[in-house]
């Protein structure tokens, strides 16, 4: 039988919380960004992807995470740490592979984290100026939200959780509301769409666009496992929030999809979609709920970014305390706070680390939106992509090594049909790359080139470690 020793579990740091299924579904939802989704990649998948069909494809996006969920949520009992796709990795490729996994995923949060401020900033500005306030510029506002996430950051999880709680309840709110008010009015000119059900307008336009819009949508709802040490019962909290995460965020954004196209009708959304698709979720509001509708999805959005942020920022800093806990980064970044009990060193690392990005924007003179915002989050969504295909991989090895059959449901088939999902998605990033980096090759080579150093950082570093460093040790000779 395989004996597991764990000299981290006696040496290394560890957070403590009371995190329920409850805290820990709305801050992955919440990173998930509802709103901002609805008013950003839905309009820009029904214009570049395939149209009315879109909410189908929402429906295949949660089909396939729900795949690899299965493997993720069954091998979790053997995975102590809370880090997330690199303790698995760790568990199932070798300590080797984890660490440069847990740079990519990293540099992933980091990037995500720092590029939705290029959104927000310009967003409070809007919000500021329609009421009559002064015109400051974007990074001003990014930096007043900045000051915000890191005093959040230094306090208790709970705390963030509350209020990840709050704007999350509000802004999917006001959504539904909308979503009611198209559906009882039996939708706009030409009534309910219907598109989603007919397997001609599936297909039809650029459905491999649609599958990548819609999986992007879902970033962020792996970091149920990243919070394992401020769950109770972990071993049964993250299986039930990690599925139920994916089961309400896939079916708001397909419902909310298909009220959005309803209330344009299938045809005048492509043309909307195409022509202003920034701003089609505020004119539906305005259209069904009136200028107050309007002023609220617009101040919700900026309350929805930020929470975005605020989440990410809580997944990035605990990537650094588990770095720094086992010893590959610092280990003063493993510090929790005598009182808040949160990884406070690590919580103003990832700031620290964000507020770099946001000075390179500053002084380089870059777009929020178009350069910033799309650079990062296209970078970010590669990175996760390939994170969650070598997971995969690694569920699939860890029982297969352990004598599951080929036949087992749970350890070998969901993983691998998930796995072959994943595997099709991050081709399709790969081939639409120049497209999410704003059409640079030089980007295209400097992304894959980061992602490929990061991966092999963890193979130097791990190679030059002894062998009694804090990892996971198998005594049967299977590697760690």
């Amino acid at each position: 039988m395989t004996t597991i020793t764990r000299q981290s579990e006696k040496t290394a740091p560890r957070l403590t919380g009371r995190l329920g299924v409850t805290g820990i579904v709305l801050i992955v939802v919440a990173a998930a960004s509802p709103l901002g989704v609805i008013g950003g990649p839905v309009p820009l998948g029904i214009a570049s992807g395939n149209g009315a069909g879109l909410p189908t494809i929402f429906l295949a996006a949660t089909a396939i995470l729900l795949l690899f969920a299965v493997g993720f949520t069954t091998m979790t009992p053997h995975v102590p740490d809370a880090g997330a796709f690199s303790s698995y990795i760790r568990r199932g490729l070798g300590r080797r592979a984890g660490t440069g996994a847990a740079f990519v995923a990293l540099l992933s949060y980091l990037a995500l984290e720092a590029g939705v401020y290029g959104l927000l900033g310009p967003a409070v500005g809007q919000v500021v100026t329609a009421y009559g306030g002064p015109d400051l510029p974007w990074w001003l506002w990014a930096a007043v939200a900045l000051a915000a996430v890191t005093w959040l950051g230094h306090r208790n999880i709970e705390l963030s959780g509350k209020v990840l709680g709050v704007l999350l309840l509000a802004e999917v709110l006001i959504v539904l509301v909308l979503d009611a008010r198209v559906i009882l009015a039996g939708g706009g000119p030409q009534g309910l769409s219907a598109g989603f059900a007919v397997p001609a307008t599936v297909f039809s336009g650029a459905p491999g666009v649609a599958l990548l819009f819609a999986i992007l949508s879902f970033i962020g709802f792996e970091a149920t496992a990243v919070f394992r040490d401020e769950a109770r019962d972990p071993d049964r909290t993250i299986p039930r929030a990690t599925y139920l995460a994916l089961a309400l965020i896939g079916l708001f954004y397909a419902v909310s999809t298909w009220a959005l196209l309803s209330a344009w009708g299938d045809d005048a959304a492509v043309a909307r979609a195409l022509s202003n698709p920034g701003s089609m979720l505020a004119d539906t509001a305005g259209a069904y709920l009136g200028p107050v509708g309007a002023h609220l999805v617009q101040v919700l959005l900026t309350t929805s970014l930020f929470a975005c942020i605020l989440a990410f920022h809580n997944i990035g800093s605990r990537y650094f305390f588990q770095l720094g806990a086992s010893g590959v980064l610092p280990a003063t970044l493993a510090g929790t706070h005598p009182v808040h009990r949160s990884p406070h060193r690590a919580s103003l690392a990832d700031n620290a680390v964000v507020a770099i990005f946001l000075a390179a924007a500053l002084v380089t003179g870059w777009d929020p939106i178009n350069e910033f915002y799309t650079w990062f989050a296209g970078f970010a969504s590669l990175g996760i992509v390939v994170l969650m295909t070598l997971t995969s991989v690694a569920v699939v090895v860890f029982f297969r090594r352990r004598g599951a059959p080929w036949v087992n449901w749970r350890r070998s088939v969901a993983p691998t049909l998930g796995f072959l999902g994943l595997l099709g998605i991050l081709a399709l990033i790969l081939s639409n790359l120049p497209a999410l980096l704003g059409g640079s090759t030089l980007l295209c080579v400097v992304v894959l080139a980061v992602l490929v150093l990061a991966l092999a950082a963890g193979w130097v570093i791990e190679n030059a470690r002894p062998a009694t460093a804090p990892a996971a040790t198998i005594t049967n000779g299977e590697p760690s």
